[in-house]
Formats: structure tokens, C-alpha cells, sequence
């Protein structure tokens, strides 16, 4: 990990708002069609190869670990606050979730055939960021494939209000990229991007979203998307 990172805050603050989080995001409600499109899209990739394990990075409460689970990927999920791992254990007990930093993943090279990082890079600084994506493409297989959802956009937002209401006093700042931006970190990386999408903010978001699907290597077939 890069000196300068420090994730404490981001831990402490993910430690004290878990189980409301758990409660009020326990599936996919939060995510339009066009968002799950995507995530079908990496699982149907995923699910493809002999082996389907799955990385979800930043698992948070397990809620995308059992999408995946429930569309044929067999997941692991790593997160860094303790709090969030207890949450997916409790509420997702046939999964395997672990507690870890995407900065220094806990597995050996090779040893997945997807990754995704699901606004799982929105709480580390732009000098952080090309160290998440190496350790991605670090446990990739050839030919496996990354999934990065993300808030699009320019600057930092406070979303520590967001919690208030809940009766929670964190300090918490999430960092906006452009699709561009991590496009450009998935290539440092040495994957290559297969698709990406961009939609406009909806309802209460404050920010536009996207999602961006990338493979490591050259050896395998143009993905096909069922429609």
C-alpha cells in the first residue's frame, strides 16, 4: 500500500453504520436496469469459464455477492470494515466473505476468473487508485474479467449527511472519476475494456453512474450479451 493511503476513517465509519446499511441496502433495490445489465453481463462472462470464482471487492453487506451467487458465480467477498463482513456472514451465511483492504488483497496471483469492484473505489484518492486496479488484475486469471461500478464525475462529496439522519456522526468523503479516468487505470493495469455505460443521474443520486467491464489478456472470445 502507497504510504500516503490511509483508509481508518473509512473503516471506522463503515464499523459504525453497517447495520443500518445492511437493513436499508439488502438487495439490489438501488440499482436501475441498466446497472443490473452490466452485472449480468460480467456474470454471464464469468460463469463461461471451467472455474467461476468471483472476487466481489468491497462486498460492503454481501448484497451483489449473493446476485452473483444466484446467477452461477461462485464468490468470495473481502471487505475492510469488520462491521460489513459480520453483516454478510449474518445475512448471507452459505457465502464466503473475509476481512481485507482492495489495496493489498488477501489471495494468491491468478485466482479468479472475474473481479468486481462495485463502488468499491469511490472512498480512495486518485494516488490510490492505480494500486487497487494492479491488485485486481494481480488475482485475475488470463482472459478473466473486472467489473467497476462508479459515481461519474469531477471532485469529492461529503456523504457523511447521508448517515446523520440515522443518528450517525462519521467523517466520510467519496472521490468522483470519469468513465475516462478509470478506463485509463484498467489499461495501466494491462486489461483491456470490453464496454462501458453512463447513465444520468435518477431519483435522489446526486451524481451520473457508470459501469465499466474490462478483460485481462488477448485469449478469449468477443463477449456476447443475451438480450
Amino acid at each position: 500500500m502507497t504510504d500516503a493511503l490511509d483508509f481508518t476513517g473509512v473503516r471506522l465509519a463503515y464499523d459504525t453504520v453497517a447495520e443500518d446499511y445492511a437493513s436499508l441496502l439488502p438487495d439490489t433495490r438501488a440499482e436501475t436496469n441498466l446497472d443490473l445489465a452490466m452485472v449480468d453481463a460480467f456474470a454471464e462472462a464469468v460463469t463461461g469459464a471451467a472455474d467461476p470464482r468471483v472476487l466481489d471487492a468491497g462486498c460492503g453487506a454481501g448484497r451483489m455477492s449473493r446476485y452473483l451467487a444466484d446467477r452461477g458465480c461462485l464468490v468470495q467477498g473481502v471487505d475492510l470494515s469488520p462491521s460489513m463482513v459480520a453483516m454478510a456472514r449474518r445475512d448471507h451465511p452459505d457465502l464466503s466473505f473475509t476481512v481485507g483492504s482492495l489495496t493489498d488483497l488477501p489471495y494468491p496471483d491468478r485466482q479468479f476468473a472475474g473481479v468486481m469492484l462495485w463502488y468499491s473505489i469511490i472512498h480512495t484518492p486518485p494516488t490510490g487508485q492505480a494500486r487497487i486496479f494492479a491488485e485486481a488484475a494481480r488475482v485475475l486469471r488470463p482472459g478473466g474479467h473486472l467489473l467497476v461500478g462508479f459515481q461519474a464525475g469531477a471532485g469529492v462529496r461529503d456523504v457523511s449527511v447521508s448517515y446523520r439522519r440515522f443518528g450517525h456522526e462519521i467523517e466520510l468523503e467519496r472521490y468522483l472519476y470519469t468513465a475516462d479516468q478509470v478506463a485509463a487505470e484498467i489499461e495501466a493495469a494491462g486489461l483491456r475494456e470490453v464496454s462501458r455505460m453512463v447513465r444520468r443521474a435518477q431519483g435522489t443520486e446526486r451524481d451520473d453512474q457508470a459501469v465499466l467491464l474490462a478483460r485481462a489478456g488477448d485469449d478469449v472470445p468477443a463477449l456476447h450479451v443475451s438480450r
